[in-house]
């Protein structure tokens, strides 16, 4: 079943918009990602669940991504085991 001509939270519906976290998306997975790739620019999570209130859910959102993201580390993993390079 498609779900096309269903409207947005009709339990007939094959998919529907969920909140961040609450979903099928491993959002830590697109994190890690974005770091192995480089990427320094915004990230940027657009917010949409029908079933819940939009400033609960964005402001849970929000939080949620905020709590994911993470610097990515700039040395190798093992400079952190050189004692002469410990404290620079």
């Amino acid at each position: 079943m498609f779900g096309g001509h269903t409207d947005f939270c009709d339990p007939r519906r094959a998919w529907d918009f969920r909140s961040v976290g609450r979903g099928d998306i491993k959002f830590e997975d697109v994190i890690v990602a974005l770091n192995d790739v480089g990427y320094a620019g915004p990230l940027s999570v657009e917010w949409e669940d029908g079933r819940m209130d939009r400033f609960f859910g964005a402001a849970e959102s929000a939080a949620y991504v905020k709590k994911l993201a993470f610097p990515s580390n700039k040395v190798a993993f093992d400079a952190a085991f050189d004692k002469s390079a410990q404290g620079k």
